[in-house]
């Protein structure tokens, strides 16, 4: 199965009496999101699912894919890696799936799929961490790093 996350692109500072849930993405933040947006589309399979946090600047980020997406409630920032791996049905998914969301979540996860523990990786605002999981026969489950992008590198 194929994991994509994708940490939502820059978005607005957080401001007195603005709900962090309502921060929309900066000028910089919708040019991240496009491009790694064209990137994904040329490489993420017609089946992939979009799972989209209900923050503002998830949606823009996700809405740049130019795909069908479904906002997940569980995936709002402090989101426990768990809730992640539940929504996307890992590893079991018979279609790969992308995630847009927040650190430290999408950090946290990609350690312990990795790594087998919890750390607070740091995966930079636009960028996805595509990771793979596969299974030969008579062998424990292997996770593997199959690509990390920044949106500044493209």
């Amino acid at each position: 199965m194929d994991l994509i996350l994708w940490r939502h692109a820059e978005a607005e500072l957080q401001r007195e009496g603005l709900d962090d849930l309502q921060r929309a993405l900066t000028t910089k933040g919708e040019r991240q999101a496009h491009k790694m947006a064209q990137w994904l589309n040329h490489r993420l399979a017609a089946t992939t699912r979009v799972l989209v946090s209900p923050a503002e600047r998830c949606r823009q980020t996700a809405a740049a894919l130019g795909r069908e997406l479904r906002i997940v409630p569980a995936l709002a920032p402090e989101a426990q890696p768990q809730a992640l791996l539940t929504a996307a049905r890992w590893p079991r998914s018979a279609e790969p799936v992308l995630i847009v969301g927040h650190q430290p979540t999408l950090g946290l996860l990609a350690a312990q799929l990795l790594c087998g523990a919890e750390q607070p990786w740091a995966i930079k605002k636009g960028a996805v961490w595509w990771l793979r999981s596969r299974q030969r026969e008579s062998e424990e489950m292997e996770v593997i790093l199959q690509a990390v992008q920044a949106p500044d590198c493209l």
